[in-house]
């Protein structure tokens, strides 16, 4: 069963189409990954499967319903490319009054477990918008994860996480029994977090499979990433 389908789908803001014709499906317990350079529609993409924005045409469907309704933001959760926390909440205020809106019968204890889980202990008193970037951004992904999605949307997840971090967080989510999609122009991202590619340019899907049928696309010792870029300069 494919839990996330896109058909046709078109996108304009006024003249410019940002997305154009885009079509693929993920299967229920897929990882995949949108892979496309800066202005390819990315995030676009992603704020129409939130629910956020709606296409123009097209038929856009999470398990079968529409994005945005009540019974898909129950099991969905969305990262967006800047995320910000409420800013005047501390970070464990921010993940209780979180956890408390996705009915999770022990707020205190899942706020306590994530703290401690990416590094936010020290900062549980301080208010998110005097965290630093990095902080913010983990404290963002905790929000996400807080209720164990079903189906989580991460757009540029690992943005202002210094090294440590990131490999902390490529294991958590790496670990996750989700269907998850992640929008990224970092093919090395792509690959440490993902099996499959959707590749876009212009709005438009350009390739798409596993990611070791992208490797052996390479010529002998050829990196992955000259792969897509040889791919992405043929579509310009």
């Amino acid at each position: 069963m494919d839990c996330i389908v896109l058909s046709n789908v078109v996108k304009r803001f006024g003249n410019v189409y940002a997305i154009n014709g885009l079509t693929f499906s993920i299967p229920c317990g897929g990882r995949y990954a949108l892979l496309g350079p800066n202005g390819a529609g990315k995030s676009t993409t992603m704020k129409i499967l939130a629910g956020l924005i709606k296409q123009d045409s097209g038929d856009v469907s999470i398990k079968g319903m529409k994005p945005g309704t009540k019974q898909v933001k129950k099991f969905l959760a969305y990262l967006p490319e800047d995320p910000v926390p409420y800013r005047i909440l501390t970070a464990r205020e921010n993940l209780e009054y979180f956890a408390s809106l996705r009915g999770i019968p022990d707020p205190k204890g899942r706020a306590e477990e994530l703290l401690e889980l990416l590094d936010l202990k020290q900062y549980e008193k301080v208010q998110a918008g005097k965290l630093s970037r990095g902080n913010q951004q983990k404290l963002s992904l905790a929000l996400v994860l807080i209720h164990n999605p079903e189906i989580v949307l991460l757009d540029e997840p690992l943005n202002y996480l210094d090294i440590p971090t990131q490999e902390k967080v490529i294991g958590l989510l790496r670990n996750l029994n989700s269907t998850f999609l992640i929008s990224t122009h970092i093919m090395s991202i792509a690959s440490r977090l993902t099996d499959h590619v959707v590749m876009i340019s212009k709005g438009r899907v350009v390739w798409t499979g596993s990611i070791s049928d992208l490797k052996a696309m390479g010529r002998e010792d050829e990196p992955i990433e000259s792969v897509v870029s040889r791919m992405m300069s043929n579509d310009l």
